[in-house]
């Protein structure tokens, strides 16, 4: 991940929590067995992975943040956050969060950057993010940088979230989630400046299917630079390129889904 100037003067230039890193093994996008299943991934830095507290399953106990740091597997930036029983956890920064603040997370909580709560006790409007599934799982949605999703009603069990997407699905209401948007939203201007910044995060070289021969890629073949020929892009192996639904249409969360996020 590339940083921005205006970031590297507020991340800690310390060394992270040993007891909150492990080692993974890179699979370079392969698969169980072995096959390459996404390509143009292998090679790069060697990096330790951050123990991130999704849950913030401390509740009621005060929290300070004591640094604001770097997580090489994520866009966002990670807080380091020392409770009151002196245990220290990372979680996902929030934006505007600053070293010195205080998080809480519980059941009702100050409408506070950076505080956990239940969504059913948050107020129509507010962006949150880090959003649980299913009451006590952790959050799995809305983490990556400079992204929030906002409340827009209640209804029964359940509260109507508008996702960055645009997408309105259903979360019940016991659910938590945090105040404010993730931090890092400058992120998506920064540009890899050089192929060397790309190896060096893991992403091997693309080939373009047009420089491809007709063996290879559906586009390959023809005599210098031509067009690919064909009523619409494909897959290498000859599939749609563009413009096809991926999502599997089995995956349990499709039922909490109330409007689907509009084609730009």
């Amino acid at each position: 991940m590339a940083i921005s100037e205006n970031y590297k003067k507020i991340l800690a230039k310390k060394e992270p929590e040993k007891n909150l890193l492990i080692s993974l093994k890179s699979h370079a996008g392969r698969n169980f067995s072995g096959r390459i299943t996404v390509r143009h991934q292998g090679a790069g830095v060697k990096k330790m992975y951050r123990i991130i507290d999704f849950g913030q399953n401390k509740i009621g106990i005060k929290g300070k943040v004591i640094a604001l740091e770097y997580d090489p597997y994520r866009t966002a930036f990670i807080a380091m956050i020392e409770y009151d029983d002196k245990e220290k956890r990372y979680q996902i920064a929030a934006s505007e969060l600053k070293v010195g603040d205080t998080v809480f997370c519980k059941e009702a909580a100050e409408i506070k950057i950076g505080n956990r709560m239940q969504v059913k006790n948050i107020p129509v409007g507010t962006l949150i993010f880090n959003i649980e599934l299913e009451p006590g799982k952790g959050g799995k949605i809305v983490r990556s940088a400079g992204s929030s999703a906002r409340v827009l009603a209640y209804e029964g069990k359940y509260a109507n979230i508008e996702m960055p997407s645009g997408e309105v699905r259903m979360v019940p209401k016991d659910c938590y989630a945090t105040i404010g948007a993730v931090s890092n939203p400058e992120w998506r201007y920064v540009n890899i400046r050089k192929a060397g910044s790309a190896r060096l995060k893991g992403i091997r070289p693309r080939v373009r299917g047009t420089a491809m021969n007709p063996v290879d890629h559906p586009h390959g073949g023809g005599e210098g630079r031509t067009t690919i020929g064909l009523k619409y892009p494909k897959t290498p192996w000859g599939k749609h390129a563009l413009g096809v639904k991926t999502r599997n249409n089995k995956k349990w969360t499709s039922k909490y889904i109330i409007q689907r996020r509009k084609k730009k």
